[in-house]
């Protein structure tokens, strides 16, 4: 939150970790609404989705990690690499980045 600001609203699923009380209460502290999507319907959170499968696909499931840590230093890797050297067919076939600076 210190670096993009505080969102108003968090949208995610039914999951367990999103509807535990310790999210609820965070949230509500925070002054930041949950909204959930409705049960069995992804496709109302489809940007997310398509997100998951994407790093699922792409690394996840390719890898086995030793420890919490090696995951995070790959995420940081692959999420620098997503963001700025992999096209991306939903954008055009540009980068995010170079989305982000399309649209500054």
């Amino acid at each position: 939150m210190a670096w993009r600001g505080k969102p108003v609203t968090i949208r995610c699923d039914n999951g367990p970790e999103y509807i535990s009380q310790l999210l609820i209460d965070w949230a509500k502290r925070h002054r930041i609404t949950i909204t959930y999507i409705q049960p069995g319907k992804p496709q109302q959170n489809a940007y997310v989705e398509r997100y998951n499968r994407t790093v699922r696909y792409d690394w996840l499931n390719q890898h086995l990690f030793d420890s919490i840590t090696d995951v995070q230093d790959f995420a940081t890797r692959w999420l620098w690499t997503y963001n700025h050297e992999r096209p991306n067919m939903g954008l055009g076939g540009i980068t995010p980045i170079q989305k982000s600076a399309l649209v500054a």
